[in-house]
């Protein structure tokens, strides 16, 4: 019982002692395995060729801000070179150490902090690359910059050498600066080689601006110069052999010292030119904008002349015509005024305005016959005469239109009267059938408000008569009179037709009411009274109010039967 006791607890122990020897050969594994790939990505990180990339980029001569920012990450890298592979390298050893003591938790740890340093390392190796890259690729861009400002100097140059005679007087100067760029470039050179990147930068950038600047006034001269040594003097000299033209031919130019304009733009166009030597370019763009801008004002002066002449020509003989054939017409027409207005009343100022036509046209009659002995003479310019011919058209032409408007109304007067006279019989004759019509009824008598619009009817068409009928007819007058006289007599009729109406079923509500004449006291009562209405005070709508609402209390409804009836059979019980 004792020895298999004792033997189990050997077994145990060495059970015991096999599983952590296995686990610490297989922790110990795991640790090594972690450490080699510390070790391969720290490998990794010296074989990178940061270095080469970093002699790369200071044999380029970096200057301003891109050379300062190349120092700040050469000195992260070379910080991280040394101190930090330092650092990672003790905490390998370290890790190294407790894996061979077999002190397994502590490496883990270790492990862990030597992965953290390697993450941080290739982190920032990362940025540091990124930011050699971003050098290099900006010096690129820069040095296209370069090249593409020293292209165009040597375009400039390769331009003045083969084109100088576009530049004019202007020459000189841009060749004086094409050779301080040329100065700027090559100093820019020794500066850079030197050591001397801050500058060597701004001296780079003053060479660029001025180079595109200068690119830009070569670009604007030639034109500004073609301008002012060509185009300008022959625009000049045209016009001066145009007015010397115009004054062999008689003409008489509406501007003064209009030779002295010609000389006052000949002195512009010199004057610019000094500007242009002096390479003003502002100043010359603007000044030949206002040449160009005076000399088109001059040929517009001459050929606006040269246009007036023709019309005046043109219309010389038509516009004296046009002032005969107002005046004739004008004259016919004051005839026509007077001979109407001893017929009819002219209440439009007619006659006044017949007069001062008149004095319109004398008036453009005396202008016109102190133009022509000056334009015989050639004492005035054809432009003053033109705008006096178009201003007398318009006035000319204003007057026949109002002329031939006041015949029109003088015509319409025996026309308007003809109708007046017409709708006068016809108001006449509806007056007598509105007459008959109420006579024929024989009602008992007329209310006294039927009569008094019947004799205002009457005396309005009574009225219409003498005005048509008088030595000068005020045709206003008879077409006012016209119109209130419809209007009342559409008033009488409305009243003539109620009245009837209301007459008619007055006696078809008492011939109905005879039923109940001696039933209800009440209905003969109201026929009584209805009676009295109808024959003696003739209020016809009273009466039939009176006995239609006694028939009503006893015979809901008969009011509305009798009435519907009425107006079915109106036309044959109203015969």
């Amino acid at each position: 019982m004792g020895s298999n006791l004792i033997i189990g607890i050997v077994m145990a122990i060495i059970v015991i002692a096999a599983v952590v020897y296995g686990v610490g050969f297989y922790m110990r594994k795991k640790n090594q395995e972690k450490l080699k790939s510390l070790e391969d990505r720290k490998k990794a990180l010296l074989d990178l060729p940061i270095n080469d990339e970093i002699e790369e980029i200071r044999k380029m001569h970096l200057v301003g801000q891109s050379h300062t920012s190349f120092k700040e990450w050469e000195e992260k890298w070379e910080n991280l070179s040394t101190e930090k592979f330092a650092e990672l390298e003790s905490q390998i050893f370290e890790v190294e150490n407790l894996n061979d003591a077999f002190r397994f938790v502590k490496a883990q740890t270790a492990i862990a902090k030597a992965q953290t340093t390697m993450d941080n390392m290739e982190a920032e190796i990362q940025k540091i690359r990124e930011g050699f890259k971003e050098l290099r690729e900006s010096e690129e861009r820069n040095s296209e910059k370069i090249q593409q400002a020293l292209d165009v100097y040597e375009e400039m140059k390769k331009a003045l050498r083969e084109r100088g005679d576009q530049f004019g007087p202007a020459f000189a100067e841009i060749q004086k600066q094409i050779k301080n760029v040329e100065s700027e470039f090559t100093s820019f050179i020794t500066l850079n080689t030197s050591g001397d990147p801050v500058e060597a930068h701004d001296v780079l950038e003053s060479a660029e601006k001025n180079t595109f600047a200068l690119e830009e006034l070569m670009r604007k001269i030639p034109d500004e110069y073609e301008s002012l040594h060509k185009t300008f003097p022959e625009q000049l000299e045209e016009i001066a052999e145009g007015y010397q033209t115009l004054m062999d031919q008689g003409y008489v130019l509406p501007v003064e010292n209009f030779a002295e304009n010609i000389q006052h733009v000949n002195h512009r166009v010199n004057n610019t030119l000094d500007d242009l030597e002096k390479v003003e370019i502002t100043t010359v763009e603007e000044a030949n904008v206002e040449t160009a801008q005076q000399i088109d004002q001059l040929y517009e002066v001459m050929e606006h002349e040269i246009a007036a002449k023709r019309y005046v020509t043109q219309n010389r003989k038509a516009l004296a015509d046009a002032i005969v054939h107002a005046t004739n017409n004008n004259r016919q027409l004051l005839i026509e005024l007077d001979h109407t207005s001893q017929t009819y009343t002219l209440n439009h100022n007619e006659l006044a305005r017949a007069r001062s036509f008149q004095s319109e046209i004398e008036e453009i009659a005396r202008r016109n016959d102190s133009v022509d002995p000056k334009l015989e003479a050639g004492e005035i310019p054809y432009s003053e005469v033109e705008n006096f011919y178009k201003d007398a058209y318009k006035i000319l032409d204003s007057v026949e239109s109002e002329q031939v408007e006041i015949d029109q109304a003088l015509r319409d007067l025996r026309k308007d009267e003809k109708i007046a006279q017409d709708k006068a019989e016809d108001l006449e004759f509806r007056l007598r059938n509105l007459k008959r019509f109420v006579e024929k009824q024989r009602l008992p008598g007329l209310p006294s408000d039927y009569l008094d619009s019947f004799y205002n009817v009457t005396d309005c068409v009574e009225e219409l008569d003498d005005t048509l009928n008088r030595t000068r007819v005020d045709m206003d007058e008879v077409n006012q009179t016209v119109a209130i006289c419809e209007d009342e007599l559409s008033i009488l009729k409305e009243k003539t037709n109620d009245m009837v109406d209301e007459a008619a079923l007055t006696e078809q509500m008492m011939q109905y009411a005879n039923r109940y004449r001696h039933s209800h006291t009440e209905v003969r009562n109201s026929l009584e009274r209805a009676i009295d209405l109808f024959k003696y005070e003739y209020r016809y709508k009273d009466a039939l109010d009176e006995i239609g609402n006694a028939l009503e209390r006893v015979e809901p409804g008969v009011f509305k039967q009798i009435e519907e009836f009425y107006y079915e059979n109106r036309d044959n019980l109203l015969q």
